[in-house]
Order: structure tokens, then sequence, then C-alpha cells
């Protein structure tokens, strides 16, 4: 029996779907899901990735099947799943969104459409995001993102289904290789879970948006806490923004809830910016975006350096804080999140590459799109971006003064007056005795001098940067991937090059 197949990756919904909605319009569908390996073995995912992938699958499975449907789940490479399922019964057509992942999955989608065409195949490819494929031109981007968000959310379509087999005992992580341990108090997958998170933000939590995004005590309700949702596809952008906006449309004037989400909404479209990044240039995970500033950091690895960041024992309180956060949540605001890059990238002098690997294993909401362009852009590689270095000690007190955040996530500084809480180090000995806390054992030291670290590794940068060479080359990356979306004539804090237009904050 011929069929549409219906290939489910990082948009495991049934709603606002065009890839399910056109395969209903031209004949029986199947939907399919293919769990491969290679793309578990990469260095950034995570346990919890799986997990959470796995959670919504389950949820995914159970609406296909209450519409008389379900989700059939093969273990493979995507080539030899296609060709075994073609052997079985050819389809008619291969449907799927576009998908700007990492580089093995571009790889991997490159290998698909050879596969493709070697067969006759037609595969309709759907954009799901404000990402534009084989951008020419970045002048008329805004312009789609706006035409692509406004166009009505699609329903579930009513199929005409080929039997799905009962859906198979999924593998455990083990099998696939992931050893990582899953975040105890990380958020669970499944469009449910995103629908119910989606709801208490936009009735609820959206009024502490505005100001509270930034504090890592604050953050956890403030930020909307979508990222996953939409990293996984459980929540469609477009379906995102326009519940927004129609909220908005009822809240009166004054109502703190409307600045808060007239935020939000900026961030959905800088998600999408950030993305585009990626899309254009898929060698951005793993090459500067401007490459005068190849060899800057490379051959000064410093292995301790890493060890020590990536263990939370750096001796500055706030980054070990966020680190021990993140261990058992998978997440951390924004600030925070640039405030570890420029920790990783400026005192410690660490490539942005292994620091962005070991985060993208920490991120539950890990996009690679806006991920890696973001690991450059705090560590000063775009050429084209503000330079912006974070003191550790002084967003500590910034951004929790009372230090309930480091306390609460490092036991042994509970045991410090409130004084000597975001520089223990500096604590004599016989009051260390005091509070029976010794400095070195308990509590780390920190690992270089920060604000000499810091001014060396500015030197460094600067120089790089003021060379004419890397000057003239500017100009080309503007053009290629700088926003063409004019800022607010008002100055805030949250400019242009900073994290607060991701993903990341939600």
């Amino acid at each position: 029996m011929s069929y549409n197949l219906v290939w489910f990756k990082r948009d495991l919904r049934v709603h606002d779907h065009a890839p399910l909605l056109h395969a209903s319009r031209n004949g029986p569908v199947q939907c399919l899901f293919i769990v491969e390996p290679s793309l578990w073995e990469t260095a950034d995912t995570a346990t919890q990735h799986y997990l959470f992938l796995r959670e919504s699958l389950l949820d995914l499975d159970a609406a296909l099947r209450k519409r008389g449907g379900g989700l059939r789940i093969e273990v493979g490479e995507a080539v030899e799943v296609l060709d075994q399922l073609w052997h079985e019964s050819p389809c008619m057509a291969l449907y799927s969104h576009q998908e700007t992942g990492n580089w093995l999955s571009f790889q991997r989608d490159q290998a698909v459409q050879r596969w493709c065409r070697s067969h006759g195949l037609k595969w309709h490819e759907f954009a799901q995001f404000g990402v534009v494929r084989r951008l020419q031109n970045r002048n008329l981007w805004k312009q789609h993102w706006e035409a692509l968000m406004a166009e009505p959310c699609l329903d579930p379509p009513s199929c005409d289904w080929l039997a799905a087999p009962q859906l198979p005992l999924l593998p455990e992580p083990q099998a696939l290789g992931l050893i990582q341990s899953d975040p105890p108090l990380r958020q669970i997958g499944g469009r449910r879970q995103g629908i119910e998170t989606l709801r208490d933000f936009l009735f609820d939590r959206c009024s502490t948006y505005r100001g509270g995004i930034s504090s890592p005590l604050s953050a956890p309700t403030a930020c909307s806490r979508l990222s996953p949702y939409l990293a996984f596809g459980c929540l469609s952008l477009r379906e995102v923004v326009q519940a927004t906006r129609r909220q908005l449309d009822t809240l009166p004037r004054g109502d703190a809830r409307r600045a808060g989400l007239t935020a939000f909404v900026s961030r959905l479209y800088w998600h999408c910016h950030f993305m585009q990044k990626l899309e254009s240039e898929p060698e951005l995970e793993f090459t500067n975006l401007h490459r005068g500033y190849d060899g800057l950091r490379e051959a000064d690895w410093n292995p301790a350096h890493f060890q020590a960041l990536t263990a939370g024992q750096t001796g500055w309180p706030l980054v070990d804080a966020c680190v021990a956060m993140l261990n058992q949540t998978g997440w951390l605001n924004f600030r925070m999140r640039a405030m570890l890059v420029s920790v990783a990238s400026y005192p410690l002098w660490l490539h942005w590459q292994p620091v962005g690997t070991w985060l993208a294993q920490q991120f539950l909401d890990y996009e690679p799109g806006i991920h890696w362009s973001q690991m450059q852009m705090q560590a000063g590689t775009t050429g084209i971006n503000t330079t912006r270095v974070y003191n550790p000690i002084k967003q500590a007190r910034d951004q929790g003064p009372h230090g309930h955040f480091v306390r609460h996530w490092l036991p042994a500084l509970r045991r410090v007056p409130k004084e000597w809480l975001f520089e223990p180090w500096r604590m004599p000995v016989k009051l260390q005795q005091q509070c029976g806390v010794s400095v070195g054992v308990d509590i780390a030291e920190p690992l270089v001098d920060l604000e000499c670290a810091t001014r060396q590794a500015k030197a460094r940068l600067y120089q790089v940067r003021g060379r004419a060479e890397v000057k003239a080359a500017k100009a080309a990356i503007v053009e290629k991937h700088g926003s063409r979306k004019q800022p607010s004539r008002r100055k805030t804090k949250n400019t242009v090059g900073d994290w607060v237009q991701t993903q990341l904050e939600f």
C-alpha cells in the first residue's frame, strides 16, 4: 500500500505541524521517528536530552493514537532505516521539518537527500522556525519572520493512517553511550508539560519577567522556561508567538504583564536571528566566525582550568554555585550563562569550543544554532560584537547581595560570614577556624588573580582586534550575519549583543 512518510525529528507534536498536514492531503500517512546512535554519540549530547526526548516521544505517540494513528520508532542510522522501510513498502514521498542542528545532523540530512534522489523520492521540507534556507540577503529577513509568525497555526489533521506497530521499548541511555547523570530537578518532556508551562507563564509568571530574569534567584520563575519545549519541538515557535500576542491584546495598560510579554516577544525574534547564523554557516560550531581570531586561545589550553570549571571548583562562589545548579536542574538563566562563559574565556583563557561542548551537555534546552553563536559572541571571536566581560564577584553582589543563591548551592558557604561570602579566600585563618571551614579544603581557592588575568586577556583580545586585516574583514561578517532590526532609541542594559535575545532566558 502506498503511503506518505512523515519523519519526526525535533518537532514532537501534532499541532501546527505542516509536514503532517500536507502528507495527510496526499494519501495514507505513516509517522516515523528514528533513534540515531551516531547522533547520540556526539559530544554535545547527554542523558538528560535523551530522557526528555523519550518522554516527549511517549506524549507524541499518545496524541497520534488518540487520533487513530501512532508513531513508528526505529533504532538505526537514518539512511539505513529509510532503506529498510523502502524495501518493506516504498512510500510516495517523505515529509519533514527543516532542521538547523549540529554538524552531524547537517551531514545526515545531506545523506538523506542523496538517498531520496537515488530512489526518485520527493522530500518535502517545511520551515518551523523563522530560519531561511539558502538565505541570500539579510535585509528582508525580519519581514520573512513576521510573515511566518502571522500565518495561522495548523490544527492536527484527520488522516488515513497506516497501521502503526505497538510502541517498542526505547533503548536505555547507556545503550547509546550516554553515561552522564540525569539532573534530578530537570523539566519533564512532552507537549502537555509544555502547554502547562506556557499557560502558567502567560497568565501569571510573566509579570516578573522584566526585572526578574537576571538574578539566579528570581529567574527560575520569572523566565518562561519554554526553551526545552521549543528546542525539541513540543511547542511551535509560531503558536508561542501568537499566544503571547493574544494575551497582550487582552491586558489593560499599566498591567505589569504587558511589559514582560512585550520583552518576551522580542526574545522570540532573536531566537531565530541567532539560529539563522548557524543555518547560513554550519561551520560555526567548530570554527571562529571571524577567522582573524584563529590561534587566539588554542595553543594555551589549560586542562586544570577546564577541570576546575566543570567540577565547580574555580573558587569564585557564584561560578561554582551556577555549576552546582546546572548539575541539579539542567537550566541556568541567561546572565549566569553569560557569566560562566565570560569567566571561562577571559580569566581562565579557555577556548570556547570545548567549553561550549561541556555546556551543551549541561543545558537541557541546548539549541545548536543559538548555543554556538552565543559561545562565540561571549568569547569575542565574532569580530562584530561588543566585548562583554562579567566579573563574577560583582555579579554575585549585584544579583544576589544577601548570598542566598550561593549558600543554597554551596553548603560549605553557609558557615561563612556575609562580609566574606563572595571572596572567602580573603577570610583570616583564625576566622576560618571559628567557622569550621578551611579555604583550600572545604572551599576552593581562585585559580588565578581575577583582576590581573582579566586585564591580560582583554589586552590579548584587543591586540588581535586592532589589526588592520581583522578590521577589514568585519564588514563581510556584518553583511552576512548582522541584524537588520533597528535597536530601540531607549538605552537599556539588554543590548543587541547580550544573551537575553536567545532562548536561554525563557
